[in-house]
């Protein structure tokens, strides 16, 4: 076991940590991070990115990633293989925070990059035909369906708006829904069944996705009607999983305030929590966007808070902070 000490420790990876390592250590903040149970995040299970800044070409997700993570250790950050576990935020700077491994990480400032995960149905299939024709992305992914045949699952404002947004990409939408009425604010539930390009399945669960992960991908969906009970086949060129996100914020329940879903409370336009020297970025905190363009933006925009209030601090060869006289 093992102390680490640090001017910036970033928790977790992804678009947003390795941004705020890249900008933390080009200002000789020496960052720590921590990558977490996923490195890299969301994307290292993205294939194709074709909406990413800078590229002509489609990249992959995990390519980008490992691009991110080589600059940001290029210009000075520590990437450890850990998992942080427990952390001290009510004492104040400098946090301590205790990994999977046992080792201390003590931090002047924090950044706070885990992340969230999109909720899955856990019905056979779904992970196996994920990146072939089954996401929970319609932005990221729904450019691939251009003319096809798509079906959303879910009934809540998340669903209607993937629902909305494929209509510019796909033949026909068609939102399954396991009850009968829908969860979606009303204005969102007028546009939806307006719109001439969209249907709706009532009373519909899914119960498998069948397909050919080696081959063509998703071929249908079996559905079983929750009011009479019985399977039905109904084909599809992709599929949505658009039941909500999940935030990974458990470690810091009682430590930060979350809103009611999960997320890390943030001044409005800032990534400042209500702690001072504590910053949260990406989705940890954006229940909204959840781009990778706009996780790297609140990255950069934490590692720059975390710069300026360091500069309020005078920190001691170790790595501590102490109030400037």
């Amino acid at each position: 076991m093992a102390t680490h000490y640090t001017k910036l420790l970033i928790i977790g990876s992804g678009p947003a940590g390795y941004s705020a390592a890249i900008y933390g250590a080009r200002a000789m903040m020496a960052p720590i991070m921590v990558q977490g149970l996923q490195p890299g995040g969301q994307l290292t299970i993205t294939t194709d990115v074709e909406n990413y800044p800078g590229f002509r070409d489609v990249i992959q997700g995990p390519w980008l990633m490992e691009e991110m993570k080589a600059q940001a250790e290029h210009v000075g950050t520590r990437i450890v293989w850990d998992t942080i576990v427990d952390i001290d935020l009510a004492s104040g700077s400098p946090f301590r925070a205790v990994g999977d491994s046992g080792d201390e990480y003590w931090g002047d400032a924090v950044v706070i990059a885990t992340g969230a995960q999109a909720k899955w149905l856990g019905v056979p299939g779904e992970m196996e035909l994920g990146g072939k024709g089954v996401s929970a992305c319609a932005t990221c992914d729904g450019f691939f369906f251009r003319g096809k045949r798509v079906a959303v699952i879910g009934g809540g404002n998340t669903a209607v708006e993937e629902a909305l947004y494929l209509t510019n990409h796909a033949e026909r939408v068609t939102l399954i829904h396991r009850r009968d009425t829908l969860r979606a604010e009303r204005i969102l539930q007028q546009r939806l069944f307006a719109h001439p390009k969209i249907a709706v399945l009532w009373n519909r669960s899914v119960e498998r996705f069948e397909g050919d992960p080696a081959g063509a991908g998703l071929t249908h969906l079996v559905l079983r009607d929750r009011v009479t009970g019985r399977d039905e086949d109904f084909a599809v060129d992709g599929a949505f999983v658009a039941i909500g996100h999940a935030p990974s914020t458990q470690l810091f329940k009682g430590k930060l305030e979350l809103d009611e879903g999960g997320y890390i409370v943030v001044e409005p336009g800032t990534p400042k929590t209500a702690i001072p020297g504590v910053f949260a970025a990406g989705d940890v905190m954006d229940h909204t966007y959840r781009q990778a363009v706009t996780a790297a933006g609140t990255g950069c925009m934490a590692a720059l808070d975390a710069e300026r209030f360091l500069s309020g601090l005078s920190i001691d060869l170790q790595g501590h902070a102490e109030a400037a006289e």
